[in-house]
């Protein structure tokens, strides 16, 4: 595994709305601190960075444009030069310039990032690895929510993260720790 000089971070949905208490139990609480650690890195290396922000057509949501909730948490600014993208589907590739800014610019590997790992950071990564970009999903800086399965079975939050990873692993991504990526 080499990180390139130009591999992107994808920063998925770090809003104030994530933080929600409605949204339920979550696992890894150490994910946002993995995810400053590698935002750090990737500004002190200039290498691309991208915020995806969730912009909901759901009234109810969290991420609803009307409210505070949209708005990126202010440890998860987007700095001048960093590019943002705004989506209203988990898929940060539909219906957005994504894939278009990153032909353009000749990047070839992505850092996948951000909440919930089986929403949005896995229909991205999916989108990615079909597109045939070299995937890479962290899995210490990503966290999910308890949820029930299909049949209405309750699945814990570490349950829904690791399947959601075992999903993406060797077909669409190739999944890896922080540490992995830091050395």
């Amino acid at each position: 595994m080499e990180l390139k000089a130009n591999a992107a971070l994808i920063i998925i949905d770090q809003q104030k709305g994530i933080l929600h208490p409605k949204l339920g139990r979550r696992n890894n609480p150490q994910a946002e601190a993995r995810m400053l650690e590698l935002l750090d890195h990737w500004r002190r290396s200039a290498r691309p960075i991208i915020h995806v922000q969730h912009l909901s057509r759901s009234a109810d949501s969290v991420f609803w444009p009307q409210q505070s909730g949209v708005e990126f948490q202010e440890r998860f600014q987007p700095w001048p030069g960093e590019q943002l993208i705004q989506k209203q589907v988990p898929d940060a590739f539909c219906s957005t310039a994504l894939e278009a800014w990153l032909r353009e610019v000749g990047i070839e590997q992505l850092i996948i990032v951000g909440v919930a790992t089986h929403n949005s950071v896995e229909s991205t990564a999916r989108t990615a690895g079909n597109l045939g970009f070299d995937t890479w999903v962290v899995e210490d800086a990503c966290f999910t929510f308890d949820k029930a399965d299909f049949f209405g079975n309750a699945r814990s939050a570490e349950e829904v993260h690791g399947m959601s990873l075992g999903n993406l692993q060797g077909e669409y991504a190739t999944v890896v720790s922080t540490a992995q990526i830091l050395v």
